[in-house]
């Protein structure tokens, strides 16, 4: 074998090694490219409980800052049923291009659903938190009681006879739970679909007690059609300033401080890119505009932050809820 032709060979490895590298380096320059073009079409907001709800809420005012900040629309698309579970598997089975999010809360991480439900860690990239908030607990007016401790004796006096209603597999469901099992008292718990459905009947009388949001339920309690007597979170709320933290109450084991949040997710293997780009619009969004004063009002507290930053937050709050749902006694229904 000649000598130029032994040089020659042992430079096409080199040369093929070079190519593939060219190669692999511009499908990488084309594929950021389409990243950063992003928003070029409507994105679906999906938000996995009932219309009219406090995750409705928030999901549509994301949803209408997002659109106004990336110059495309972001409509909220409603797929409630098994406690959040049908809404979620269908995001979790979309395209991971930022076209379709999902709009998680806690209840998410509870561990109720098991093998059905996607596990949000693995299923899901993470993009942005966006609020926490906690709970009001509140009774029909008819009821005899005006205290978390008076609202005790009286179940423990009357056993089976209180009802309290809940949306399925969501925080007003294990703060529930979780004060029953702690106090040793036996009351029905009665699911719904969502939140708003356990407020209508409550109003009508068919139940005896709700937790829900100040911001919905403090309209209600000033015109008298419900008492409020404790709130869940670590301070009073300045929707119901005269009623008493569970911890004023008596009953630390009912705050967590918060007992809720929510976040945006996408499916697992999203562009980076295009989680930067959804993550600093939504974060514009929490930090000025209407979007801060919406979320006050209505007894929300903004919660930024980076797109690891959700990650991280996520995490914890995954190993945090199971046990505090087993311990509160919840099972999938």
């Amino acid at each position: 074998m000649s000598v130029a032709r032994c040089s020659a060979e042992s430079r096409l490895p080199k040369q093929v090694g070079l190519l593939v590298g060219l190669l692999v380096a511009w499908l990488s320059l084309g594929a950021n490219a389409n990243a950063l073009d992003y928003p070029v079409r409507q994105i679906k907001l999906v938000v996995p409980f009932i219309a009219g709800g406090p995750v409705d809420f928030l999901g549509r005012v994301v949803a209408k800052d997002i659109s106004q900040r990336l110059g495309q629309p972001v409509v909220v698309d409603n797929q409630s049923g098994a406690g959040g579970v049908i809404g979620t598997e269908f995001v979790a089975r979309a395209p991971a291009d930022g076209y379709t999010l999902l709009l998680a809360i806690n209840s998410q991480t509870f561990g109720l659903q098991g093998s059905r439900e996607p596990h949000l860690e693995t299923s899901f990239s993470a993009i942005s938190t966006i609020a926490v908030w906690s709970h009001v607990l509140v009774v029909r007016p008819e009821l005899p009681v005006h205290s978390l401790t008076e609202l005790v004796a009286y179940a423990k006096a009357n056993p089976g006879a209180l009802t309290f209603g809940y949306g399925l597999n969501t925080p007003p469901q294990l703060l529930g739970e979780t004060l029953k099992r702690s106090s040793g008292v036996d009351i029905r718990g009665i699911p719904y679909r969502g939140g708003a459905q356990a407020v209508a009947d409550m109003l009508g009388g068919r139940i005896d007690m709700n937790f829900g949001t100040s911001a919905m339920l403090a309209p209600m309690v000033r015109e008298g059609k419900l008492r409020a007597i404790a709130y869940s979170g670590a301070h009073r709320t300045a929707d119901l300033p005269d009623v008493p933290t569970v911890t004023e109450a008596g009953f630390p084991q009912l705050s967590f401080d918060p007992d809720a949040w929510a976040m945006v997710l996408a499916p697992t293997g999203t562009p980076t890119a295009v989680v930067d780009a959804l993550n600093t619009a939504i974060n514009e969004g929490l930090r000025d505009g209407d979007v801060p004063a919406l979320l006050a009002k209505s007894g929300y507290i903004p919660r930024t932050g980076t797109a690891a930053d959700a990650r991280a937050f996520l995490a914890a709050e995954s190993r945090k809820w199971p046990p505090v749902a087993q311990a509160a006694g919840l099972k999938a229904e």
